[in-house]
């Protein structure tokens, strides 16, 4: 018998049960919640594996979510599926009973409320105190303005037609809302609790990340290929970045330090990286089928992409822009929020 044959599988076991004890802290340190839109679940994600432990049923439509201390807010829709370009008359009548703003317990991994916001809400943003929300009535060219403590709506303004991407500014002043079929963004002042000003930017706007200074504000322009640079202290247009003919920017996460911003293209299936310093495009790199959803690791090192048609989440290296692995989900997976586990 080789004499050496115990001590080398002592030293296997021992690297086994370190890179084990790895897992184990960083799968304890955050979790990765997926808004599944045609299966009316939300699947969780443990990084440190990274595999899928678990699915909440929600209701109809699953797309926008958001969390806040214990709590997870998913965006929940009875109108029908309605892809680009489809007669709407054909479409069966909606179910305005299954609209409103979903109530995760995550200490509980359940369903435990359902608040209203308005009709077919899609995107919300949630009020650095948790008390107020405002969500994007789709069908109804509208911004409801939600009281949580209460589940009253406070206000509804007008916000242009389609309105989809919801984002709060880093202080809390405004609230900045996309309108797809007018191409604009609706400033709200939070304090008035009114539309200050509307910026004309590309064609169906999507989404709106802000800088962590608050100094700028980007949306993506899904049929222009572009991402709209906003000067977001003089709430005025400041440059448009064209990312390519064909490409469809969607969803936007933005780093810690605002160095760069992260814009998933749906049907283009990329990632492209922005240097926000120069606003310039410094990479891309392919994540999957129509990604859609997108969010960073709290350290950045990690970036999740929702891809609707394949129903799966990639975990992706954000510095090389490798595929780390697919993690399946539920039906048409949507939005993703990554919640530090408490």
């Amino acid at each position: 018998m080789n004499r050496k044959l115990p001590y080398i599988l002592l030293g296997l076991w021992l690297a086994a049960s370190l890179s084990g004890c790895g897992r184990s802290q960083s799968s304890s340190s955050y979790r990765v919640y997926v808004s599944n839109e045609a299966s009316g679940d939300m699947t969780i994600v443990d990084p440190g594996q990274p595999e899928a432990v678990a699915t909440i049923k929600l209701g109809k439509r699953p797309r926008g979510i958001h969390a806040f201390g214990n709590l997870l807010y998913v965006a929940l829709s009875g109108s029908p599926f309605a892809p680009p370009g489809v007669d709407e008359s054909t479409l069966p009548p909606p179910d305005k009973s299954a609209d409103g703003i979903g109530v995760v317990d995550l200490r509980q991994n359940k369903l435990t409320d359902k608040i209203q916001a308005g009709s077919d809400p899609e995107q919300f943003a949630l009020s650095s105190d948790g008390r107020i929300l405002y969500a994007s009535n789709e069908d109804a060219g509208a911004l409801s303005i939600v009281e949580l403590s209460s589940g009253k709506i406070i206000a509804v303004l007008p916000v242009g037609e389609e309105p989809e991407g919801v984002t709060l500014s880093p202080d809390g002043k405004f609230v900045y809302v996309t309108s797809e079929n007018d191409g604009t963004v609706s400033v709200v002042d939070t304090a008035a609790a009114k539309v200050v000003k509307t910026i004309k930017v590309g064609r169906r706007p999507r989404s709106v990340a802000f800088l962590p200074d608050g100094s700028r504000a980007y949306v993506t322009n899904e049929n222009d290929g572009s991402v709209t640079v906003i000067d977001a202290i003089r709430q005025e247009l400041l440059s448009t970045v064209l990312l390519g003919e064909g490409v469809k920017p969607m969803g936007l996460a933005v780093a810690k330090t605002g160095g760069k911003l992260y814009v998933s293209t749906g049907r283009s299936r990329k990632v492209f990286v922005l240097e926000t310093v120069f606003n310039s495009v410094t990479a891309s790199f392919e994540v999957g089928q129509r990604p859609w959803g997108i969010a960073l690791s709290p350290d950045d090192r990690l970036l999740f992409t929702a891809n609707g048609p394949s129903n799966d989440v990639s975990v992706v290296d954000a510095t090389s822009g490798t595929i780390v692995r697919k993690v399946k989900a539920g039906e048409r997976p949507w939005g993703i929020a990554v919640v530090p586990r408490n």
